[in-house]
């Protein structure tokens, strides 16, 4: 299905998807759909074609390829992590993810370890599959949107309302931070307003932006005992306040993540806000959590 034009209210992030994107897009798609029966050696008549389910076989295949294609993702989460060791600013990093359910250890000047796990654009259920470790004194998700047809924005209340808020609290797992930042920001696939504005640091003859940090709760969200945690300061997640230190950022590039808590009935309900400043940027209403809790 095309994409469509973005609908979500409030900056969630900076960037958004155009509509000269969003029109490309759906135009691409829609050639590609009417060329479909031509293309290949099949033999299949168009009617036959169609009734043989191949060409939503082979969109699922190249989507699964897509999406397994984790070697760009990494390559700038390691140049990112490889400035901040030249910095001072990281003792150290490692590269966990072959069989964990997190993919970075980081290891802090003070010897905090920071681990995060990387993933896409936070509109899949893959979002929610994570682990924090034991030794974890901090974690982090680190979304690393490559689609630049993604409607980013959306991507972003998705996770942070829709799927880890729900995470959260559903299975009693603590998130200090999200990462919102990859190689495509700031590009010409996705201009970035910091950019505009003079703020970034040149890597590798490329101005890239600072990072997007959007802040959980301090603690998990409790409908009877803690219906609204407070929010950490940027300068208490380790890993983060780095990010930003480096890269140019500050207060304007966190966002809190404010969620609230309570019983309805015997049913669970959460309001997830978005605030920037003293801003709110998007508020949900009081959404039933559907996931069983552990």
């Amino acid at each position: 299905m095309p994409p469509k034009k973005s609908s979500v209210t409030g900056d969630t992030v900076p960037c958004f998807l155009s509509d000269e994107m969003v029109d490309m897009v759906e135009k691409y798609a829609e050639a590609l759909r009417a060329a479909a029966p031509t293309i290949g050696d099949h033999g299949l008549a168009p009617a036959e074609f169609w009734r043989s389910g191949l060409f939503r076989s082979a969109i699922e295949r190249l989507r699964g390829q897509q999406a397994a294609a984790t070697k760009e993702k990494y390559g700038f989460v390691e140049r990112a992590l490889r400035q901040l060791k030249a910095a001072g600013l990281i003792e150290n990093h490692e590269f966990t993810g072959a069989g964990d359910r997190h993919d970075f250890h980081v290891y802090m000047p003070d010897k905090r370890v920071c681990v995060f796990e990387a993933k896409g654009c936070l509109d899949g259920n893959n979002t929610t599959i994570f682990q924090r470790p034991p030794n974890a004194e901090e974690f982090l998700i680190w979304s690393l949107c490559q689609n630049q047809g993604s409607d980013l924005r959306a991507g972003v209340w998705s996770g942070t309302h829709t799927r880890i808020g729900a995470k959260i609290i559903a299975e009693n797992v603590h998130v200090e931070a999200l990462i919102v930042w990859d190689a495509l920001c700031g590009s010409s696939g996705r201009p970035c307003p910091k950019i505009a504005e003079g703020r970034g640091r040149e890597v590798d003859g490329v101005m890239v932006p600072p990072p997007c940090i959007y802040l959980f709760p301090r603690t998990i969200p409790d409908p009877r005992n803690n219906p609204k945690p407070p929010l950490p300061k940027v300068e208490t997640v380790a890993l983060a306040a780095a990010l930003l230190k480096h890269f140019g950022g500050d207060e304007r590039d966190v966002t809190e993540v404010q969620i609230e808590a309570r019983m309805k009935g015997a049913s669970v309900e959460r309001r997830t806000t978005l605030v920037r400043g003293e801003r709110i940027v998007r508020q949900s209403g009081w959404t039933e959590l559907k996931r069983a809790a552990r």
